[in-house]
This record gives C-alpha cells, structure tokens and sequence, in this order.
C-alpha cells in the first residue's frame, strides 16, 4: 500500500466526520478548513485560492467527496512526500475530527484509554481492506489480536472472537474501526486484566506496525571517539538504527543508517564484554554488545531482515505480510485459508525457534572453544608473568646491589674530592709559604750585604781614623820639635776638627750599622717563621699527595714520583724553588752594583733551601 492510499484512509474518517446530515457532501468552508489543516499537518506550502479556483464554476453549495477528490489529489496527496512530515501528527488530526463525533461515551469507559484508541485506530486503518467504506475482516482482526496476546505473554483465546461472529452474522463482512473499539472495550475480544500490562502491549504492536520497529531493547555500544562502553537503547527500523540514553527516547544519542552495502557479523569477546556483533558501514563499523547470546541471534536476524527490505525496496515488513496473507485468502477458501495461515504461522514459528536455538548451540560451542582458548592463553601469560616476576626480582637485587656499590663509590669520590681541595688549599699555603720563605732568604741576604757594606766603610773610617790621628801626632811632634807658636795652636785645632769629624762619622756609621744588625736579626727571625711554615705544610702536603684511585679501597698504595713535572699535581719543594727562583731572577732584579753579588748569595740559599727540602722528604 502506498503513502497515498495510507492518508486517504485517515482523510476519508476526516471527511466524514464533516458531513453531518450523511449526504455525502460538505459545505465549502468546511473543505477550506480542512484543506489548510491538511496542508499544515503534511508540511505542504498553503494555497488559499486554490480551492476557490478549483470549483468556481459550482454555486455556494457542498462538495461532495467524488468532487473533493480531484483538488485533494492534485493539489494536497501529490505534493506530499514520505519524510517531510510526521504521519502519527496527520493521523491524530484526522483522529480528533473524526472522535468528536463518533466517540462514544461507551467506549470511554472501557479498559482502553483515549491514546489507546488513537493507536488501535491507525492500526485498523494499516490492517483494513482497501474500498470503502473501511472495514476489518475477521482474518486480520485475528492477527491484531495475536500481535496483542503475544505482547502480554498470554495465550490467544480464539473462542471470543468465534463467540462474538456467531452472535452477530453480520461481523463476518467485516468490524468498522468503531465496532473493533466497543468490542475492544467491553472485553468480547480479549480477556484484559491490567489496564496498564494491555497499554505497554498494544505500544509495543504500534511502534511494530505503525512505525516499522522491528527490534528495540539495551544493548551496550562501544565509542567512537572516547572508545568507552555505554549502555544505549536501541531501536532498529528499515533504513537505520537509532540509539538512546534510555527507553523513554527522550535524548538521541545518535543513529546507524543502514543500506544495501552494510553487513553484520559476530567478533569475539573482548575488553570484558561478551555477545559481540558489528554492523560495517561505508564509513565506519559499529561494535554492540548485546545482553546474552539469544539477544545476539535476535538482533542479528533483525538487522538482517531490515537490509533484505532494502534490497527489495521495500519499506515495511507489515504491508507485506498483509499483502501475503491477502493473496493466501484469494486463493483458497476462507476456512482453508485461516487454518493454513495458522499453520504456517506455526510452522513459520517453530523453524525461526529451532534455528535460534542452533545458532545459540552453534555460538555455545564456539564460546566454550574460545573459553579453552582463553584458559590456556591465560596460563601462557601466567607463566609469562611468573617469568617475569623472577626476572624483576633478580633485576631489583642487581639494582639494590648496584645502589649500594654506587653509594659507596659516591662516598669514595666525596673523601676524594675533599682530598683534592684539601690538597689544593695545602698546595697554595706551601707556595705562599715558599714565596714569604723566599722573599724572607733574600731580604735577609740584602740586610747582610748592607751590613756588610756598613763594617767595610766602619774599617775604612776607622783606618782613616787611625791615620789622622798618626798623621797629627807626626805633624805635632814635628811642631813641638821646632818650637812652639801660635801655628802649632793653629794645626792641632785643625787637626783635631778634622779627627773629631771623623770620629763623629765612625760613630754614625757604627750606629747605622747597629740598625742594620738589628734589620737583619729582624729579617732572620722572619726566615726562620717562613721556614717553619714552609716545614709544616710540606709535611701537610707529603700526608695528603697518594694516588686517588679505587686501588685505595683494597689498600694498594703505589709510590708517587715526586719529581714529575706534571701541571696537574701539586708542586715539590725542589721544583717549586726552581721556579720561584726563574721568576725571582727575572722580575726582582737588584742594583747594577750588587746583581750579581746578590744573585749568587740568593741561588746559594735557594740550592740551600732545596736541599733542605730533599733531605726532608727522603
């Protein structure tokens, strides 16, 4: 049945329920309501003159429905298109026009509620034949009510219905929409216990039949982009699968647009999920797991069954099995008809049931396989692991052992590097020690040549001294022998002017050098300190110079040449005069007239030093 032929039904209750005095005709006006709430509901562009223009050439009075027709084919069910428009709002449009005037009071009363009757109302229309006007015949009202029964977990009784057909010879033609609700309502066609437990049912056969679900429930879906398992409700249709956060399908979460090309296919168990099934897309594949292994089988063969109804362009499953079981009831008697429709039902039934149940043996066998897989895998790993396990535990006592030996190795290098500054600093207080020794030796050299210089003009002072005073006493003795006069008082005045300044300068010179005696004590008393200095920290840096090397551990010790130039190590004594004593020479130069009288005295005490030195450390 195409979509035309679906909303003329609905539209032809609508009509009806406009026609008021069941003449077959309906005043203008009303069609113009009508027309622009059809437009409304079916989302098609309003045209307000359309109607007008259609009949301009009839008076003011009503339409019959043979001469709606024509407008409403071409300018309202033409131009309607299947997903542009909700078809449960169209038909709860024509619902309410047609229920305000054909809704008993009975009926109201009854087990069904008012959303109960709008859905057996679109199901009737769905199961009714194609002429008008509509009825249901047995066959089918059958069928509803089996869909029903199903739904509730109960057993069809088929004697009501009997019952209600044996009663009323007339119901074997058919039930009008009206009819099926009263019946409904009043319990002759189910035995309905829970209001609630029948509502649930009959909305489960609704959203089968009406909207072509062919398989809902919680299944749990992995992400795409997070790649974590949420729990999702399904509901599969032809063209796709939508998924919800939950069964009201209040927030939609996404959906799975199925074609021709897509496939579905079992993987096995995985990140703790059991059950798994894919569905591969163009662009991307989709991994389910579903609540156990019937539940799996199921929704597989559901997939299934909605990518054959793509293939065959087919939309619903429910128009063909109708037109099936239309075809089966033309070609042979009615009560042939129904008891093979039943047992090909059956028949139909139990196949699907045995090959569920071979698939779910089938997929037990695999699962407990993969389980014996699994199992040995598990003990590979475990013994993997305790490999493993062995080789980390050796790997920590290396390391603990490789900690400790560091350690040790790092307090080594500590002590070393503590002897290395302490040699440093001894080494500099030496050098220092040996520049103030050196700088000592040669004030102290320079002192002694000055007093050696001072005794030599004293001696000659002196001599010069002695020889005035004979040249005077010579010069006296030569004027007393002559004769006394006042030349002679004259001459020795002079002569002893001249002995008095002479003495007068031996005096000074004596005082100068008592001075400088005193300078060279002095500069003695500084030598000898710079050479106890010298003295205590050769002895420091002789107790601190052996070989930093790990060999000190183990208590080997080799000697060290102590005479090896090496500019990294510290100097000896006998080298660090040599060098003192090429700078000495080269930047502490004395007087022309004693360079070379004071550059012998200095070498001759630096050898002195260096000997001293060498007679220490060996």
């Amino acid at each position: 049945m195409d979509l035309k032929s679906e909303l003329l039904k609905s539209i032809w209750y609508a009509f009806t329920s406009l026609d008021v005095e069941k003449s077959g005709k309906v005043s203008k006006s009303q069609l113009k309501v009508l027309s622009h709430n059809l437009y409304t509901a079916l989302n098609i562009p309003h045209d307000p003159v359309a109607l007008e223009e259609h009949f301009r050439d009839d008076d003011d009075g009503p339409v019959s429905r043979q001469g709606y027709m024509p407008y409403l084919n071409k300018y309202i069910l033409d131009k309607a298109k299947e997903g542009t428009f909700d078809k449960e709002t169209f038909d709860d449009l024509c619902w309410m026009m047609t229920s305000k005037k054909n809704y008993k009071p009975s009926v109201s009363v009854g087990v069904c509620s008012r959303q109960d009757c709008f859905k057996l109302f679109c199901l009737f229309n769905l199961l009714s034949e194609d002429h008008y006007p509509l009825i249901m015949i047995p066959a089918e009202v059958e069928y509803l009510l089996k869909k029903i029964s199903t739904a509730m977990n109960l057993e069809w009784d088929p004697k009501l219905l009997e019952d209600l057909l044996s009663q009323d010879s007339s119901l074997r033609e058919g039930l009008s929409v009206w009819m099926l609700l009263e019946h409904m309502n009043s319990g002759r066609l189910l035995h309905i216990n829970n209001m609630e437990a029948f509502s649930l049912a009959l909305d489960d056969v609704f959203q089968e039949m009406y909207h072509n679900v062919l398989k809902k429930g919680y299944m749990w879906k992995k992400g795409h982009v997070r790649r974590n398992w949420n729990e999702r409700w399904f509901v599969l249709k032809p063209s796709n699968i939508s998924y919800y956060v939950c069964e009201d399908m209040k927030e939609k979460k996404g959906e799975i647009l199925l074609d021709e090309n897509c496939v579905v296919e079992a993987i096995p168990d995985k990140e703790g999920k059991r059950c798994l099934f894919c569905v591969k897309t163009y662009t991307r594949t989709y991994e389910i797991s579903a609540s156990d292994l019937k539940q799996r089988v199921e929704w597989m063969q559901a997939i299934q069954t909605a990518l054959r109804l793509l293939r065959e362009g087919k939309s619903s499953q429910h128009h063909e099995l109708k037109l099936r079981r239309r075809e089966q009831r033309e070609s042979s008697p009615r009560s042939r008809t129904e008891e093979h429709s039943l047992q090909e039902l059956q028949e139909e039934k139990e196949r699907q049931e045995q090959e569920i149940e071979s698939i779910i043996q089938h997929q037990r066998e695999v699962e407990a396989q993969r389980r014996e897989a699994e199992e040995r895998e598990k003990e590979r790993q475990r013994e993997v692991q305790r490999e493993l396990e062995r080789q980390l535990q050796e790997a920590e006592k290396a390391r603990d052992s490789m900690v400790v030996e560091m350690a040790e190795k790092d307090k080594h290098a500590e002590q070393q590097r503590k002897r290395i500054r302490e040699l440093e600093v001894t080494q500099e207080r030496l050098e220092a020690a040996l520049n103030a020794e050196i700088q000592a030796r040669m004030e102290e050299e320079r002192a002694r040549l000055e007093q050696e210089r001072l005794l030599q003009e004293e001696e000659e002072k002196l001599k010069q001294l002695q020889r005035l005073q004979r040249e005077q006493e010579a010069k006296l003795q030569e004027i007393r022998q002559e004769n006394w006069s006042p030349e002679l008082q004259q001459e020795e005045n002079a002569s002893t002017s001249a002995l008095n300044a002479a003495s007068r300068e031996l005096e000074t010179l004596r005082e100068t050098r008592q001075r400088s005696n005193q300078h060279l004590e002095e500069a003695q008393e500084k030598l000898r300190t710079a050479s106890r200095h010298v003295k205590h920290w050769n002895v420091q840096l002789n107790r601190l110079m052996r070989p930093i090397t790990p060999g000190d551990r183990f208590g080997h010790r080799p000697t060290v040449k102590r005479t090896q130039k090496d500019p990294d190590k510290a100097f000896t004594s006998r080298e660090f005069v040599t060098k003192c004593q090429t700078d000495a020479n080269r930047e502490s130069p004395l007087s022309d007239g004693q360079s070379s009288e004071e550059d012998g005295e200095v070498q001759g005490q630096l050898e002195a030093v260096s000997l001293s030195d060498t007679d220490r450390t060996t």
